[in-house]
Parts: C-alpha cells; structure tokens; sequence
C-alpha cells in the first residue's frame, strides 16, 4: 500500500507508515493541483492538512485511492460527496487541536487584557512607558461564550479555574449538561449586555456568518474585549473596526479573518486596540504531533485491517452489512442533517422509531449516522460517525430507540422526534425503489420529498397568492426552484411548503422572503452528507 504526504507532516507521523509492514509512504510537499492530479493514481492512501485541496477532479484521477485522512478536524478542502460516490473512505483527527485551541484563546485573552504584544513593541523601540500599557484584571471579570462545542467546554472549565464568572450562549446546549460545566446559560442578547470579555467558538456556518456585527456590537457594554479563534467571517470586520473607533470596543483580539492571509491594507491590522495572530489555533509541538499519529495510525489500521475510526463518510460496520444498510444510512444521515438546521432550542430528547421491514436489520448504525448529520450543522467538522453517540451523551441529549415489524403506509419507515428546550419537532423517511431517501411527513404535513442539497423551508398561512410571492422573489433573484412539495392542516389553514433549488440562497433573499405576507417562519437548509 502507498501512502502520499502532501502536506507537513510531524515527523512522529510519517514514522507510523515507515515502521508498519505493507505499508510505503511518499513525502511530497507543495504541489500544484496538476501535480497533485498527475501522481494521485499510484496512492492507496493520501494525508493532509489545510492546504491540499482534494477536489472532485483530484478524485476523478485518483483510481486506486481508498482513505483520505486529514491531521486534524476541519475537513471543507475534501469534496466529501466525491469521495463517497467513489468509495473512498474520509477519515479526520477530532478533537486533537481541542485543548490547543482552547489555550490560545485564553492567551489572546489574557495579552489582550494587559497589552502585552503593544507593551513588548514598545519596549523594543526603547521606550519604558508603564502608565500608557495600564491592563485590567480578569478575575471576577465575566467571560461571554458563544459556543459551548469541544473548544467552547474547555475555555469555560479554564476561565472557572481563573475565578472568572462565565455565562454562554449556546442554543442546543441543555441547561443540564451547562450546569455540568459550570457556565450560566443566557440569551444571546443577555450575553453581549453582561460580558466585560466575548470568546467565540462556534462553526462558519450560513446561520453564524457575521453573526457578531453592527446591531450586536451596539448591545455590547462599553469598554468589551472580544477574542475570536473560531473562524473568520463569523465576525463582521467592517463592524468590529468601527466598534473599536467609536470606543464600544476597547480591543480584539484575533487569530482569524475573513480572508487569510488578510489583504495589508485591512484597517484592523493597524489598530493598536487590536492583537493578532496568523491562525495559530492549532499550532503547537505537541498538537501537531497528535494528530499526525493519530490519522497515520488510523489509516494504517484502515489499509492493513479494514477497521473504519473517525470517519466522516462512513460508520464503522462491516462491508457485507454495509451494502445492505446503505440506503438507509443515506436516509437518516439526510433526515438527521434536514432536523439539525429546523430545530430551535437546546437538545433534550432524540426519539426514533423504526417500523416495517427495516426492524429485521441492525439498526444501532442506522441511529449514529442519523445523530451525526442532527449535530452536523452544530458542531460541523467536530461530529462524526464514531463520536456522534458520545457528543449526544455529553450534550445531556438523551437517545431513544424503538422498533416494531408493523407500518401502515410504508414497506420501513423511520420516524424521528426531537424534543428541545423551545417545542418538538419531527421528520419521518423512507427508501423509495432500492436507494432513494425520501421524507414524507415533517410534523402533521404530509408530503413526499427528497431531500435534496439546497432547500428552503416555509411554515405559512394558506392564502391565495402565497406560493406566487414566494416563486416570485426566487425569480427576481435568478434562483431556480427544482422541486415542490406543498402540505396543510385544512383550507385556510397553516401549511408547509418545501423547496429544493440550484443554488445556495443567499442571507439577502433569505431576509426578504422572511417578510412576504402570510409567511410564519422560513429555514435554508444545506443537506451536507
């Protein structure tokens, strides 16, 4: 088996390969996309970071490859649906840059608060000015998370030891599990009126980008300190820039951009009340280190014994159960993903019921794939098949099976229920011919669809013209509409109307549409699986 390096790799890493039988491992460092293309075909196996971008043409060309594995936990430069249409096995490191990134949003905190990278510049330019690098303390100070994923636990479990007063916003965290970790959970408006210091951690996702901008800044009380190693985009730069000036802002502290590297000219970087750092989030020995033993060790126990950890395409079964199960890990996978992005509130309950001709299979990795695409567009690259169960149990979510050989309308269906700390909410599916997912009920509508890449989804009042405005504001923007499923209580009622199209709707339309007449509620959904 070959094993292709295309990115740094800790040495401890590379040593895995080199010392397991059957195995060889090339280190090629620094290719362009052709290069990449022109060799891929002679690997088995193909280990990266950040910077390979493993696109649907490098998969076209690569004949023989059977694992990409990623040292570490982001996976958007892997083209995941390519890989799996190809049977090639994705697997990451989760958790491995948890405590690392943890700590340097604390550092950035803690510098932050006494001005210790201006104090040092000053310092090296031969002035000794005490009074103008005047800091403050933390203790007793209270720290905003908004967040409370992997990296978001442990800054909170930090920032108690420091005898700082911790309040989170996090809208699928139960209160249970945030008594657990010590943390108040507060309202997203009540965090930014009380924190004399913002973290952010939670994913770039469409519901998260520049989810802190002008309308939060202006809650936020006078003199805040904000600290983001998450993600750039999540914070509005143009925003925070000007925070800063008008002194709502006293400073910021950043390890992430919207563009990385950020253009020189960006008015952040010349602003004294802000620090910064070249997404170092991950970056030290011993995480680095970590990750690479893990994803070698990992791949190597793939190659050599077909054993599937971490895995962000495939749970870990057996190939000849695999075969038979597929269709309905698609579907949960694709009911869960669909549940994750409607819900609203904290995770209580996750309820699923199995009825018809699928009671007669296994269905323990039918319930994984289904909780790993529900938590997906929470947690994003931190959940996958392996960890999902566990996240659940952490999160306090408790999970519940049922099965019955019985199902009136269909040969297997699979019912799901999700209870929050807002409502209830369900999404039932079945296979339709040998493997297409379809959903036929959310909620009390009835309705037949499948669930496509892009949707959008819309709780309305039925009335005349409804539909019309909705169709028309799409084709005002250029956005297509592929299919359509329509479902009501009674004439006049409430209905549901789901939509799938081409293309991702942007946050403009999606704020537009959310104020057409009669229209209750509005989602965008992504079907990432």
């Amino acid at each position: 088996m070959k094993i292709l390096v295309s990115d740094k790799l800790s040495p401890k890493g590379v040593a895995v390969f080199e010392n397991a039988d059957g195995i060889s491992v090339d280190v090629k460092t620094g290719l362009s996309p052709d290069e990449l293309k022109a060799i891929i075909g002679e690997y088995d196996g193909l280990v990266i970071r950040s910077a390979t971008k493993v696109t649907s043409e490098i998969i076209e060309s690569a004949d023989n490859l059977k694992v990409v594995g990623r040292a570490g936990s982001g996976l958007d430069n892997v083209d995941i649906p390519a890989a799996s249409k190809k049977g090639i096995v994705v697997m990451n490191t989760p958790g491995g840059n948890t405590i690392t990134t943890a700590e340097h949003a604390l550092s950035m905190m803690l510098a932050l608060s006494r001005k210790i990278p201006q104090a040092t510049s000053s310092m090296k330019s031969g002035k000794w000015d005490k009074k103008k690098f005047m800091g403050a303390e933390i203790c007793n100070k209270t720290l905003g998370i908004v967040g409370i994923g992997l990296v978001g636990s442990v800054v909170a479990d930090r920032a108690n030891g420091l005898k700082m007063n911790v309040i989170a916003f996090d809208p699928y965290l139960s209160p249970e599990r945030a008594e657990k970790l010590g943390v108040q959970l507060v309202s997203m408006d009540e965090l930014l009126q009380r924190a004399d210091y913002i973290t952010i951690h939670v994913p770039k996702t469409n519901d998260t980008l520049n989810l802190i901008d002008k309308e939060c800044f202006s809650k936020m009380k006078e003199g805040v300190l904000l600290i983001n190693c998450a993600r750039g985009g999540i914070v509005n730069e143009k925003d925070l820039y000007d925070a800063i000036q008008s002194k709502k802002v006293a400073g910021a502290a950043l390890d992430v951009f919207d563009k990385e590297p950020p253009d020189t000219d960006n008015p952040l970087l010349g602003c004294e009340e802000v620090i910064c750092t070249p997404h170092l989030g991950a970056s030290t020995e011993e995480a680095q280190e970590n990750v690479a033993v893990a994803v070698a060790e990992q791949m190597v126990d793939y190659l050599l014994n077909g054993t599937i950890r971490n895995a962000a395409n495939v749970p870990s079964v057996d190939s000849d159960v695999l075969a038979t199960l597929k269709p309905y890990l698609n579907l949960a996978e694709r009911m869960g993903n669909f549940q994750g992005q409607v819900v609203d509130g904290g995770l209580k309950e996750v309820s699923i019921e199995y009825s018809g001709e699928i009671a007669n299979v296994k269905t323990a990795p039918i319930t994984v794939s289904l909780l790993k695409g529900l938590l997906f567009p929470i947690l994003q690259e931190d959940v996958n098949y392996v960890n999902a169960p566990i996240i659940a149990k952490e999160r306090g979510i408790k999970v519940i099976e049922s099965i019955t050989n019985e199902s009136e309308d269909f040969i297997s269906l699979i019912n799901l229920r999700v209870k929050t700390s807002k409502g209830e909410y369900s999404v039932a599916g079945t296979i339709f011919g040998k493997s297409d997912p379809w959903i036929v009920q959310v909620d009390q509508f009835k309705i037949e669809a499948t669930p496509d890449k892009f949707m959008l989804l819309f709780h309305t009042q039925d009335r005349p013209g409804v539909i019309g405005n909705i169709g028309t504001s799409l084709a005002k923007h250029g956005i297509n509409i592929s299919r359509m499923q329509f479902g009501r209580e009674n004439v006049e009622g409430k209905s549901l109307l789901l939509l799938s199209t081409d293309d991702l709707v942007s946050a403009e339309v999606i704020k537009e549409m959310k104020e057409l007449p009669h229209v209750i509620s509005m989602n965008s959904i992504e079907i990432i699986c």
